[in-house]
């Protein structure tokens, strides 16, 4: 379908792009009839021309002529227009003008032979005319009063003698009008427009027009040939109470006598704006091709749109209902038809609203526009939609507001529709195609559904499909725009579960946006970051989390795998400064070379801000509802705000928790593979509501990457045996475990359980063996393999070793035979009583609870003494297993050391890891 602006051509006037005001579409009586006005107005030929003959029209036209002509048969001596401001009024009398100043010569013009057959008579009756426009009016040298005038036009000196002297001071009585009425020689005409106006203004004459008028009604009706028009105004907003009280008076006196005439038949408003703003509407072919293409589809979805558009009665068949709405699409092309009902079905019950005028100045800025930025921007509509207005241009945002008698508005359409912050052009920023702009295209399309109307001030979704479909935007896709804009504007609220509206008055979400954009960045924001990312950490969490150190020293050294949570304003990008420093802490623990590296895992997150701006809405919404709820915000919010208030708060916390998951999917672990020693995971996109915990979550990533295991096998720790330590087959246990920590080998959950409880079964099941206490011979002091193991002989220390089950057996066969006489003696150590208690000694440490019970053949000694640290391992290691051969064995230490005082915490802290790594959380205690 080829667009609108390459078929049809707006007037000259339209093309220029000249300013379109309202009074540039309104005719004043008084300058046609002294030739002042424009030479449309002033030239019949061209007047009639540009006039579309409206069924109101031609039933007023019809009506005066045939009494003109001497039929009184269905006419009416006096008649009133009715309409409300700018609703054709002016232009009904100026018709009747020309039509009755050019007589038979009036049949010649566009028009007006149609009228005469309707109206059934053979040619237009030359009639005297005498107008009175009462704004225009004002006393002069032989025209002193309104029924001098009246009579100077009708029949010159000679009716102003009939009237007699007493007519400059007293209005006359019938038979003096019904004398000028004679001495005008034939028919005549009386127009009167803006009666109103000249009351106001000349509010001492009151009384006398008053009268006046009443005469005129009268004298009327007693001629054949005699008609009288007079206009009054039927909306009520431009009088005051002294113009409302003149109305009802003059209303009364006209209405004994005159026929109400309802001006402007709406329907026709499409014929009017096509004649009046368009100079050709093109190839008749194109326009039909392009009315069904729409036509057909409407019809076609016919489920989905308004039913007065498309419905099929009993009355007529399918086929009779499509070829109904072609014919309503063609008789407004280029319009949209949803484009010029709007003004009838909505704006008609405005008012302040003009309804010719108004609509034709709306509609010649609009054309303008958009004929000229269809050729330079390449556009594609084949019909003038609603979504098309230009309510970015100041002039005709400043007409349209006008005619809807709301100038509030324009905070709304800056803030949702049209502005170049607005939050339709931000939804539209990613928009191509026919689905180009559409969010403002809906957001126009609501302003004009929903901004008049008296009851149903709502633009219901029917409505939009209607008013924006077409083959190539499907109604699912003005669906989808109209719910994401409601969801972001300020001022566009939903109604119900189909309708939307456009309103001054600003939604909740903008006092949110008010109170988010005052919140503090210290004491607000970045500790509520801070706050949901742990919680959600936390929550339940499967390892130690070290939330957002402040350096390495921060994060103990410690063997069992530990989660740290970075800080959310740092970002992870895969190189930078983060990574030099996440490499540094890694390696290093301040100045100190970290033991356990392969143990540290970081989470970071990724770059954007959409978790700051979540965390700042549920802040502002936070705020919102303590203020509501203490009383202090001030504002008339809907019922409905009030009552999703509480939704709208839980909801900003879920989508702030649900960015913890979706933004903190970096994790980062120490891999000797890589160059800088570094290994990055993309954990991919989360949601909180998952039954699984962003600690279970991070564990299963590195599982599934085999970097994570729960246990280890014998068969992985032989594969994995270091070439060098091959030949000699024992592996010590501190280095096996450092292997497990430092990323050389799998990850474990916490290396020290598993390592002892799995080598306690491997020596046990024969896989490998346990060796203690290394010989000069090569040797060692104790061998286990293949028979029962205490935990507490697996220490993960240089002086014990982890053997290859072959060394094992090895180790374990019975040693050969020695010849006789090579025996070498053997010292028995003897076994010595413990000292004797001395002055001030302390007593033997006993089991509590127990007394000495030298009678039943048992001795207990007690080990007491300073012992250097450098030999602390091997202490452990020669005597424990000797003192486990006895029984009620109690071991206590009492260690004390100085450090640093700035270093207090950090000490602190390292002894607390390590004390619960141990399971001696509780039964030790320092200060």
């Amino acid at each position: 379908m080829e667009p609108w602006y390459k078929i049809a051509t707006p007037r000259k006037e339209v093309r220029e792009g000249r300013s379109f005001n309202p009074d540039e579409f309104a005719i004043h009586l008084e300058q046609v009839i002294a030739k002042t006005a424009p030479e449309d107005y002033r030239e019949p030929a061209k007047f009639f021309s540009r006039t579309c003959f409206t069924r109101a029209l031609r039933e007023h036209a019809g009506m005066v002529l045939r009494r003109l002509s001497g039929e009184t048969v269905n006419t009416a001596p006096v008649m009133t227009l009715i309409t409300q401001f700018g609703g054709g009024k002016t232009h009904t009398l100026a018709a009747l003008y020309h039509l009755a100043t050019n007589g038979e010569k009036a049949a010649e013009y566009s028009g007006v032979g149609e009228l005469l057959s309707e109206a059934g008579i053979k040619t237009v009756p030359a009639a005297r005319v005498a107008a009175f426009v009462g704004n225009a009016w004002d006393p002069r040298e032989g025209r002193e009063t309104p029924w001098i005038d009246v009579a100077w036009q009708l029949a010159g000196n000679e009716g102003v003698r009939e009237l007699g002297p007493a007519a400059k001071t007293t209005p006359p009585g019938t038979e003096a009008l019904a004398r000028v009425f004679q001495a005008a020689g034939g028919p005549v005409l009386l127009l009167f427009d803006e009666v109103l106006n000249f009351l106001n203004r000349h509010r001492g004459m009151a009384e006398q027009f008053h009268a006046f008028i009443q005469n005129l009604t009268v004298a009327t009706t007693g001629t054949t040939q005699g008609a009288a028009v007079i206009s009054l105004p039927r909306s009520q907003v431009e009088m005051t109470d002294w113009d409302m009280q003149w109305q009802d008076k003059i209303t009364k006196v006209v209405r004994r006598v005159a026929k109400d005439l309802i001006a402007n038949d709406e329907t026709e408003i499409s014929e009017v704006v096509r004649r009046r703003l368009f100079e050709d509407i093109g190839s008749e072919r194109v326009r039909k091709a392009v009315c069904k293409t729409y036509a057909d589809w409407c019809f076609e979805r016919r489920a989905q749109l308004p039913p007065e558009w498309t419905a099929v009665d009993s009355a007529a068949t399918e086929s009779k209902a499509r070829e109904y709405l072609r014919g309503r699409f063609e008789v407004c092309y280029p319009f949209h038809p949803a484009t010029l009902s709007v003004f009838q079905r909505k704006w008609q019950a405005l008012s302040q609203y003009q309804q010719t005028r108004g609509t034709l100045a709306m509609l010649a800025q609009w054309i303008s526009w958009a004929y000229r930025t269809g050729f330079t921007e390449a556009r594609r509509e084949p019909l003038i939609t609603l979504g098309s207005a230009p309510l970015e241009v100041p002039e005709f945002r400043s007409v349209v507001l006008g005619q809807l008698g709301e100038s509030r508005l324009v905070a709304a359409i800056d803030s949702d529709i049209s502005g170049a912050q607005s939050h339709a052009r931000s939804l539209d920023v990613d928009t191509k195609g026919a689905l180009q702009n559409i969010h403002r295209r809906v957001a126009t399309t609501i302003l004009f559904e929903s901004s008049g109307g008296q009851i149903d001030k709502v633009a219901h979704l029917p409505e939009l499909r209607f008013a924006l479909g077409e083959p190539e935007v499907d109604t699912t896709s003005v669906d989808t725009a109209a719910f994401s804009l409601e969801d972001k504007s300020y001022f566009i609220r939903r109604v119900g579960s189909d309708g939307f509206k456009i309103s001054h008055q600003a939604t909740m979400k903008k006092v949110v946006s008010d109170r988010r954009a005052s919140l503090d960045e210290d004491t607000e924001i970045r500790p509520a970051m801070r706050i949901i990312i742990q919680k959600e950490f936390d929550r339940g969490a499967s390892l130690p989390i070290v939330p957002f150190p402040a350096d390495g020293a921060s994060v103990q050294d410690t063997p069992k795998l530990t989660l740290v949570v970075v800080e959310p304003e740092s970002e992870w990008t895969g190189s930078g400064p983060l990574r030099l420093q996440i490499a540094e802490w890694t390696r290093q623990r301040g100045k100190s070379p970290r033991l356990y590296p392969g143990s540290l895992v970081w989470c970071i997150r990724k770059p954007g801000r959409d978790f700051r701006e979540k965390v700042e809405l549920w802040l502002a919404w936070k705020r919102v509802a303590k203020e509501i709820a203490e009383g202090t915000l001030g504002g008339d919010f809907d019922r409905a705000d009030r009552a999703e208030l509480h939704a709208k708060v839980s909801d900003a916390e879920d989508a702030a928790k649900d960015e913890v998951w979706g933004g903190y999917r970096f994790v980062v672990i120490a891999d000797q593979q890589e160059p800088d020693g570094l290994k990055t995971i993309d954990l991919g996109a989360g949601h909180s509501s998952g039954s699984e915990t962003l600690c279970g979550r991070i564990i299963t990533a590195l599982k599934s990457q085999a970097l994570l295991n729960e246990s280890v096998g014998a068969g992985y720790i032989e594969r994995n045996w270091p070439p060098a330590l091959r030949e000699s087959g024992a592996w010590p246990l501190s280095s096996l475990r450092q292997s497990f920590l430092n990323g050389s080998l799998t990850r474990l959950l916490d290396p020290d359980t598993i390592l002892r409880s799995k080598i306690v079964e491997f020596v046990s099941r024969g896989d490998f063996g346990l060796a203690s206490g290394v010989k000069p011979d090569g040797n060692y002091q104790r061998v286990l393999f293949r028979e029962t193991t205490d935990p507490a002989d697996v220490t993960f220390e240089s002086g014990v070793f982890l053997l290859l089950k072959a060394k094992a057996i090895g180790f374990k066969a019975p040693p050969e035979p020695v010849p006789p006489g090579s025996e070498e003696p053997v010292s028995t150590p003897e076994l010595l009583p413990p000292p004797e208690p001395g002055p001030g000694s302390e007593p033997p440490c006993l089991p509590a609870g127990r007394e000495p019970a030298p009678d039943l053949g048992t001795k207990a000694f007690r080990i007491h003494g300073d012992v250097p640290p450098e030999i602390w391992n091997r202490l452990g290691t020669k005597i424990l297993p000797k003192l486990r051969s006895g029984t009620d064995l109690k071991i206590g230490i009492d260690f004390s050391v100085t450090i640093d005082r700035q270093l207090e915490r950090t000490f602190e802290a390292d002894l607390k890891q390590i004390f619960e790594d141990l399971g001696l959380t509780g039964r030790v205690q320092f200060e």
